[in-house]
């Protein structure tokens, strides 16, 4: 069997940077709240194509297809559940397009956000009918070219279990992240240690694994830590927000500056992350800085302690990362940001 796309770079390479916000760059491109992103793959190509193409230009080396919300229980909210192979192998295509003329290798990763809906027993939602809507988006996203499926923002284990299982009907290699954004755990109560012993049980494991959005870049990268200190050899991916998000003027910013994303791409190396990235608030003038600094900074001999992520990155929001072994911290005074102000993802 050929070995996919990913696994080669990730053989080849000791880490590799993802992209920032789809959201973020398209609202930012005139999305309105409340409209469906991936109608834009059709009504809006043009857009599409400068997404991807700001991730590239700005040195990643895998980005996200606008596909997040593509399963027919989300796309059911504007109408659209009919259309979930359509948008999504539209979303692919845009991205296969872009990365093809990247002139190096580019990995185009089809995004598969959470399903919207509440698995049993707490919910109305069935392991098999969740394995049904991924199913349906992956196989989209791979006749649309998609090199890997890309599952994030999960909360729940059996929601990743059924986006893995997907991915196996599909024939696709993927990657999952979860977003701890509860006092180090998942909505639905999923710790770090849960997750990376979770990633072991299933049949068709994911390339890589790690968490995604959450609260701020200090709280994914003590979840980062809590994954290396597990002993996994699996790759880790950390997907961190730009910055913590406040309301002003009635919208959500993120106060996350171009430095402060290098500093936590450096960080993120060197918790035992490889594959680097950001989340909400993240642009390409983020991602630039994250570039340089991934790639002249040297890796630390050791990892980094919690203070000195708090000195880099600002305090935790709670004091525990939700795991039975973690103990409190009583983080310095979250230091002042400046800095211009960022639309939400």
């Amino acid at each position: 069997m050929t070995q996919d796309a990913l696994s080669r770079m990730l053989a080849e390479k000791d880490w590799l940077m993802a992209d920032g916000a789809t959201g973020t760059t398209l609202f930012n491109m005139g999305l309105t709240s409340g409209e469906a992103p991936e109608l834009w793959n059709v009504d809006q190509p043009d857009n599409i194509r400068a997404l991807y193409q700001g991730a590239v230009d700005a040195g990643s080396d895998i980005f996200l297809t606008n596909s997040f919300g593509g399963t027919a229980a989300r796309l059911k909210l504007h109408d659209a559940q009919s259309r979930v192979g359509e948008l999504n192998r539209i979303a692919a295509e845009l991205g296969r397009e872009v990365a093809d003329k990247a002139g190096r290798t580019v990995i185009v990763a089809g995004s598969m956000g959470p399903t919207g809906e509440i698995m049993e027993p707490m919910g109305p939602l069935s392991f098999d009918g969740a394995v049904e809507m991924f199913h349906e988006q992956a196989e989209a996203l791979k006749a649309g070219g998609a090199d890997v499926l890309w599952v994030e923002t999960i909360s729940a284990a059996d929601e990743y279990k059924a986006a893995g299982r997907a991915a196996e009907l599909a024939g696709m290699p993927w990657v999952g992240t979860m977003s701890f954004d509860t006092a180090g755990r998942t909505m639905m109560g999923v710790t770090s240690t849960d997750l990376a012993a979770l990633v072991e049980t299933i049949a068709n494991p994911p390339l890589a694994f790690g968490a995604n959005c959450g609260v701020g870049a200090s709280d994914l990268l003590r979840t980062i830590l809590g994954f290396a200190a597990s002993g996994t050899e699996r790759p880790i991916v950390a997907k961190g927000n730009a910055g913590i998000p406040k309301y002003v003027d009635g919208e959500i910013e993120y106060d996350g500056t171009p430095a402060l994303m290098a500093d936590y791409a450096q960080l993120a190396r060197d918790c035992g992350a490889r594959i680097i990235g950001g989340c909400c608030g993240t642009t390409p003038e983020h991602l630039r800085a994250m570039r340089e600094a991934l790639e002249t900074r040297p890796k630390a001999d050791t990892k980094p302690t919690l203070d000195e992520i708090v000195e880099k990155l600002g305090a935790f929001s709670s004091a525990s990362d939700g795991t039975a072994h973690s103990c409190a911290l009583h983080p310095p005074k979250q230091r002042e940001r400046r800095g211009r102000r960022r639309r939400p993802e």
